[in-house]
Parts: C-alpha cells; sequence; structure tokens
C-alpha cells in the first residue's frame, strides 16, 4: 500500500526577542496563529486536529499549555492534544493523526518564553535524577563537554567553530525574525573570552522568547491549500540512553538512526539541498552534518538556525516550517530538517520534506 501523502502546507513564527515581558503566552502566540490560517484560508472551526507543544519548566505551572488554547479558540469543541515538549514532537503526532486518515488538517504550535528565568539552570531537571541532576551541571557546560570531547579527537578546532558561527549568523541577517543577525569574522571572534572553555558566547544560542506554527494537510487538501506544498516524505526520532557517561558524546546514533527511517539515505532518492538543523551549539552542527552525512553542496541553516533564534520548545518547529518555507517558495526541492531535545543531542527527530515537480513529489518513482 502506498501511504497516505501528507504535506507542510503554511508556517508562520515570531519575530524573537530576548525579552517580551508585555506580552503573556496567549498574546506572544495569537498573531502567529492568525497568519498561519490566513495563509490557507482557513477558520480555526475547519482545523480537524489541533497539537501544540510547551513545557512548564519554562511558565513556572502546572498545565499552562491549557491557557494557550485561549489563542486557539476552544468553541465549538475542538480535537486537541499537547506534548511537553519541542513543537516538532507534536508535529509527528498530528502527522500520525493524518497519516491514518483521522483528519485532513492539522494545526500544529508551539511557544516558549525563556527570559523570566534561567534556562542553564531550569535544563538539568532534564537530566538523571539520582546522579547528574544533584551536580546542577547546565547545559552549557555540558556542551563545552562536547565540544572539548570533538576537538581532542580532531574532528574540529575552536576558529572552526567560529566559523560555523560566523555563517550562521551572516546567513540571518536575511531573516526578518531572527534575534541575533550578523558576525564578525572568525578570527576577530576568537578574541572574546571563554564562556565555558572551549565555548564563547558566539558558539552558544541566544535566549529568547518566541513561537510557531504550521498547517499540515494531506493529498488534494494540501494541493488545494497550497501552490507547492513541502511533502513530508518521511519522518522519525530516536533517543540516546539517559546517562552521559554512557554515551559517546562526539557522535549521535540516534541523529543516524532516524535519518534512514525517515528516508535520507534511499539509494534512489535525489540529494538534498537544503538542510535546518537545530544545533543550539557550534559544535552540535559538526556532529549533525557528519552523522547526517551532509556535503560542502548542501546549505545549511539558510535562515541562521539555532544560533540566530532558539526560541526553547519552537526551534526545533521552526527548522521544519523554515525548511518547508523554502520548499514553498521553491528555492529548495528537498530539503532535511531536525529538531533535538535534552542534553547533547540526547533526543532527535529528522524529517525529510520534497516540493513536487510535473504534479508529483520530487523523489515519487510511482
Amino acid at each position: 500500500m502506498n501511504p497516505r501523502r501528507v504535506a507542510i502546507v503554511a508556517f508562520a513564527q515570531t519575530r524573537h526577542r530576548r525579552r517580551s515581558a508585555e506580552l503573556s503566552e496567549v498574546e506572544m502566540l495569537m498573531p502567529v496563529l492568525h497568519e498561519v490560517l490566513a495563509a490557507v484560508g482557513l477558520r480555526t472551526g475547519e482545523i480537524d486536529f489541533t497539537c501544540s507543544g510547551s513545557a512548564d519548566y519554562l511558565a513556572g505551572r502546572a498545565f499552562s499549555f491549557t491557557m494557550a488554547l485561549d489563542g486557539v479558540g476552544a468553541w465549538p469543541p475542538i480535537s486537541e492534544s499537547h506534548v511537553e515538549m519541542d513543537g516538532a514532537w507534536a508535529l509527528y503526532e498530528a502527522w500520525v493523526k493524518l497519516l491514518a486518515g483521522e483528519a485532513d488538517t492539522a494545526l500544529v504550535y508551539s511557544y516558549g518564553k525563556s527570559s523570566p528565568g534561567q534556562p542553564r539552570d531550569v535544563l538539568t531537571r532534564q537530566l538523571d535524577p539520582y546522579y547528574l541532576a544533584p551536580l546542577w551541571p547546565d547545559s552549557v557546560s555540558l556542551a563545552a563537554l562536547q565540544a572539548q570531547a570533538l576537538i581532542d579527537e580532531g574532528t574540529t578546532d575552536e576558529r572552526a567553530l567560529a566559523g560555523v558561527a560566523a555563517r550562521s549568523r551572516a546567513a540571518a541577517q536575511h531573516n526578518p525574525h531572527a534575534q541575533l543577525a550578523g558576525s564578525a569574522a572568525p578570527d576577530a571572534l576568537l578574541d572574546d573570552p571563554y564562556l565555558v572553555r572551549p565555548l564563547r558566547r558566539h558558539d552558544c544560542p541566544p535566549i529568547g522568547d518566541g513561537a510557531a506554527a504550521v498547517v499540515l494537510a494531506a493529498e488534494d487538501t494540501a494541493r488545494r491549500l497550497c501552490p507547492r506544498p513541502a511533502w513530508i516524505r518521511g519522518i522519525d526520532h530516536r533517543i540516546e540512553p539517559h546517562g552521559l557517561g554512557v554515551r559517546d558524546l562526539t557522535r549521535s546514533p540516534s541523529t543516524r538512526l532516524a535519518a534512514r527511517h525517515a528516508g535520507l539515505f534511499d539509494d534512489d532518492a535525489p540529494p538534498v539541498d537544503t538542510a535546518e538543523l537545530h544545533a543550539p551549539f557550534t559544535s552540535q552542527e559538526v556532529i549533525l552534518r557528519r552523522e547526517l552525512r551532509l556535503d560542502d553542496g548542501v546549505r545549511v541553516n539558510p535562515s541562521g538556525g539555532a544560533l540566530a533564534a532558539n526560541p526553547m520548545m519552537a526551534a526545533g518547529l521552526i527548522r521544519l516550517g523554515e525548511a518547508a518555507a523554502r520548499i514553498h517558495r521553491g528555492e529548495s526541492d528537498r530539503a532535511v530538517a531536525h529538531a533535538t531535545s535534552g542534553p547533547c543531542l540526547q533526543h532527535n527527530l529528522v524529517a525529510v520534506l520534497e516540493g513536487e515537480r510535473d504534479g508529483r513529489p520530487e523523489g515519487d518513482q510511482g
């Protein structure tokens, strides 16, 4: 049986900011929801399934996602679900719903406000509660261990990492939604002091607030709503062991496995031309490029990536949305999008998106 085809048909996001104290989560989210629905000419009541991603730890209260439903509109009654993580995984749930034929359209959104707290402290709550969490190792320090392991094995060096930062933030100059844009040359960046050796501030993501939303649609509905849908040819997610001490931090086998199951390495598949990688730290892009087998012919993070804007719980969904938007505009034919969650690339999702040529998805041989 040929699986049902599902596509991303619209994408919208906020202009990401360091602080948005004057806005509640609902006020931050509502313009994005209005924009993404207007792009496909749908009203909230015409969406078959709604799924969201967020984290109570950021909001500081239990079941905080229920407040965001004020922005969606829960009346007339809607079919709704929520994941306590990045919106990329909410997209995965919605994709399964459409693939099973239980819906023809889905609205997926996610949001995060990191500015009220200290993300480096909050993220320690992801760690093993018996051995690691009591030590309070913060996310930047753990990323520094990963970066140092890469340097020690000779895979990269500090100048190469500075080059990743400079390229990403230079690309963000063309992204009106980016929080940071523009960069000094790599050699100049190396004059900055260490944040946690070997990472400097340019090696780390900005702290900020933001939201994003996409609309998914199946089969002919997708073609009706979007002139050039971004078809999801494959999507999969895998996770590493919880204990950091049993992992090789220079590798990401879960990313490689998810990519294989998503069809990225299929022998008869055309090459990808674009990659949107959720790499909050420069060293993580090095790992992801290797695991996804991306050569210099692939344009990586033309949006600037997570180094330009990293709203927690939305940055992964933004990677899928940015890749899809390039297909919508005709700037890409086949793209890979990646999202991560947890310390040191612990949990990874990979999706392969394709545009149409001659009325068929790029890689369609049928």
